[in-house]
């Protein structure tokens, strides 16, 4: 048995059966300025698992952001293989990848992207009409999870009449309440002060180990980093440590 075969071994026995919602096979990105080839990725390896609080760390121009788009079905390798659910993003049109990011992927971006005409309910349910979600099922979900964030009552407002934190809030239910996979939360407290980010923080934390979704952070937050039960450490556009807590 070869090393990286011994370690994988290794990794399954201590993940047992859970389930793998993204994986990555030798994956190359690189990109073309004029005559210059710029290498932001070089022949990673990961899986990511089903529940896990995971947080992709490393300096500006090492990668992270490339494997965080690849990670999201956002871009497409040069070389090699990125698994959503199983499912080979490589293979799919504009169309299907659109389809399995509705369905399996939730994301969270550090400037909300919450849609401004529509109130806060409105912006939660957006995606469960993309599915397809019936009516009233729509309508319990939403409820559901303005309740679980802490928004009760607030449903009606539009973005421009809530706090950037209650903006937050209502992208992490906008997030969650199709039931994802996976769940990208790009820089997700970079436009809030200290006592907000922690809150929502522990409130992603606390989902988290609730519903057993998974989470996955691109950031240089010390807080995120703390509370995440997995690290992965990109340099030079290669994993320089992965490590759990």
């Amino acid at each position: 048995m070869s090393e990286v075969e011994q370690n994988r071994t290794e990794e399954q026995a201590v993940q047992g059966e859970q389930h793998t919602v993204v994986r990555t096979q030798k994956v190359t990105k690189t990109y073309e300025m004029g005559q210059v080839k710029v290498h932001a990725l070089d022949g990673v390896d990961v899986e990511i698992y089903a529940g896990e609080y995971l947080s992709l760390m490393g300096p500006s121009g090492s990668g992270k952001s490339t494997l965080f788009n690849m990670v999201g079905g956002l871009d497409k390798p040069t070389e090699g293989k990125v698994y959503i659910d199983e499912v080979d993003v490589a293979q799919l049109d504009a169309y299907e990848l659109a389809w399995l990011r509705c369905r399996k992927i939730g994301y969270i971006f550090q400037s909300y992207n919450l849609i401004p005409v529509f109130s806060a309910e409105e912006n939660i349910e957006y995606i469960m009409l993309l599915q397809g979600v019936e009516a009233a099922e729509r309508k319990r979900r939403v409820a559901d999870m303005l309740q679980q964030v802490g928004l009760e009552g607030l449903g009606n407002r539009r973005p421009n009449k809530l706090s950037g934190g209650q903006q937050q809030r209502v992208a992490i239910a906008r997030a969650m309440v199709s039931h994802p996979e996976i769940i990208l939360a790009d820089e997700p407290t970079a436009n809030l002060d200290s006592k907000t980010g922690i809150a929502l923080l522990d409130l992603m934390k606390e989902l988290n180990e609730k519903h057993n979704m998974t989470f996955v952070f691109s950031t240089h937050d010390e807080k995120i980093m703390n509370r995440a039960s997995r690290l992965i450490h990109i340099h030079d556009g290669e994993i320089e440590l992965d490590e759990r807590k």
